[in-house]
C-alpha cells in the first residue's frame, strides 16, 4: 500500500533507492524506464548518501523509498543529518504504516471505548537496544493496546515479558504477516500461545505482533454516535 503522493513521486523519479528487504517490489512497476534503481538492503548509509549526492549534482530527483511510514523504525534521522550537512534539500512524504495495515487486516479498532484509549508502539531489544525505561514488561504494565515491531524472531522473550508485565495468559493477540501485501496472513492467538502460533504458521520475520483486549468481544458503545449524547453538530434525542 502506498499513498497517491508517494506513487506520483515514484513515477517521476530519476533515481529510486528502496529498502529491498522490506518493500514490495511491485511498487516499482510504475517507475520511468530510464530510472536507476538501487536496493539499500545491500548498501551502507554512506553508499546511499553517495548515490543521492551524485544524482543531485546531475540535477536528478531521487526517491528514498522506505517501508510503511518512514517515521517508524525508518532510520531517517541519520540520512536527514547527512543531507543537511551537504545542503541537499529534501522532502518527507508520510506513508502507510504496517500498524495501520495490521488493524485493517484484523478488522479491528485499536482504541475501543472501555477497553483501551492508548496504543503503545514498541519492540523487543535485539541488536538495537531499547532504553531501560522502555523494557517490554514495563510497557505491558499499562495494559494498553500494544503493537510490537521487529520482534517476530524473539517471541519466547516477548511472551515472557508480556506475562511479567501483567497481561493474563489468555489475553487476545495476533500475528500479522506482511500487512497489506498480496500474501498477507493473520494468525489469531493469545499472549501465551504467541511462540507456538508463529512456529505452526512458519512465520519468523516481516510480521507485527498485536496484543490487547481490543481483539476481544466486549467494549463500550461510542458516545459520539449515541442518540443520548449531544455535541457541536447534534442535539441529544429527548
Amino acid at each position: 500500500m502506498i499513498t497517491v503522493r508517494g506513487a506520483k513521486l515514484l513515477a517521476q523519479a530519476d533515481v529510486i533507492i528502496y529498502a529491498g528487504s522490506l518493500v514490495n517490489p511491485q511498487l516499482l512497476d510504475g517507475k520511468k524506464e530510464s530510472c536507476a534503481v538501487y536496493n539499500s538492503a545491500t548498501m551502507t548509509l554512506e553508499e546511499v548518501i553517495a548515490v543521492i549526492e551524485k544524482a543531485e549534482a546531475e540535477g536528478k530527483d531521487t526517491v528514498r523509498l522506505h517501508t510503511g511510514d518512514p517515521s517508524l523504525y525508518g532510520a531517517i534521522r541519520e540520512q536527514i543529518d547527512q543531507l543537511e550537512e551537504r545542503n541537499i534539500s529534501y522532502d518527507i512524504t508520510p506513508g502507510v504504516s504496517s500498524f495501520s495495515g495490521a488493524a485493517a487486516a484484523l478488522s479491528a479498532e485499536y482504541t475501543l471505548p472501555g477497553i483501551s484509549q492508548s496504543v503503545i508502539i514498541t519492540r523487543m531489544a535485539g541488536r538495537t537496544p531499547v532504553p531501560e525505561k522502555e523494557e517490554l514488561s514495563l510497557m505491558a504494565s499499562h495494559q494498553a493496546t500494544m503493537v510490537i515491531f521487529l520482534s517476530t524472531g524473539l517471541l519466547d522473550g516477548v511472551r515472557q515479558r508480556l506475562l511479567e508485565g501483567g497481561y493474563p495468559a489468555d489475553t487476545p493477540a495476533a500475528i500479522v504477516y506482511k500487512a497489506t501485501w498480496p500474501d498477507e496472513k493473520v494468525i489469531r492467538c493469545t499472549v501465551d500461545t504467541l511462540p507456538m502460533a508463529a512456529k505452526e504458521a512458519g512465520i519468523s520475520k516481516t510480521a507485527l505482533i498485536v496484543v490487547g483486549g481490543f481483539l476481544g468481544e466486549t467494549y463500550d458503545r461510542s458516545q459520539l454516535y449515541h442518540p443520548g449524547f449531544s455535541h457541536e453538530f447534534r442535539e441529544a434525542a429527548k
